[in-house]
């Protein structure tokens, strides 16, 4: 059982190399209770944030606050699989928000809070180096709000999208909104958690002179 646990949550070595803040995860050892805990807390923050209305008029830019610390929580604690934990977490902190009767939570919103994770894990299976790291942020980040576009945009179609701006004025603005701040949201993510360049490793010990 616990072999299974360390090979799902293993550390995500491309990851903990471009990482810009000092991670919780070390090579080997399996993933802690701290480091569960911190992934469930920034998946509730990305459903807090999301919970906010912040009326900027730019559809899907809501996007940005649940990439934002999810990527955080990976510069934290690389490990494969963090992201679903982070995802999971936000879908179920969003659930609350919805009981609760927020307002700020909306179907698109919703939406990436619930595939991010998802997408983020996805895309980053096979990322090594900064250059890997930042195009496979950007995608994840592009593929979430795609979805949230279609989830909105269908709402809209079947009529249960009543607020905001009416179809045909929403998708003009949107289909282009959407893929854009989903694309921006992965980037900024990248540089402010992740370095382009991997962190140097030490220079080989000299033999001292005999």
């Amino acid at each position: 059982m616990f072999s299974i646990v360390n090979s799902v949550f293993a550390v995500h070595e491309g990851l903990i190399d471009t990482g810009r803040l000092r991670s919780l995860s070390r090579r080997g050892r399996s993933i802690s209770a701290v480091e569960c805990g911190l992934l469930v807390l920034f998946g509730l923050a990305a459903a807090g944030l999301c919970g906010l209305k912040l009326n900027l008029g730019i559809p899907g830019h809501n996007v940005l606050r649940v990439v934002f610390p999810m990527a955080l929580g990976l510069a934290v604690v690389p490990r494969r699989g963090a992201a679903t934990i982070m995802g999971l977490s936000g879908s179920a902190g969003a659930a609350v928000l919805l009981l609760g009767g927020s307002r700020g939570l909306g179907s698109g919103a919703a939406t990436s809070l619930v595939l991010t994770g998802f997408f983020l894990d996805l895309a980053l299976v096979k990322a090594r180096g900064g250059p890997s790291v930042y195009v496979r942020l950007v995608l994840a980040g592009l593929a979430a709000n795609l979805a949230a576009f279609l989830v909105r945009g269908g709402g809209k179609v079947a009529g249960l999208g009543l607020e905001g701006l009416p179809l045909e004025l929403w998708w003009r603005s949107a289909a282009v909104t959407y893929p854009l701040c989903g694309a921006v949201a992965g980037l900024m993510s990248a540089a402010v958690w992740f370095r382009f360049a991997a962190r140097p490793k030490p220079p080989a010990d000299r033999e001292a002179p005999a």
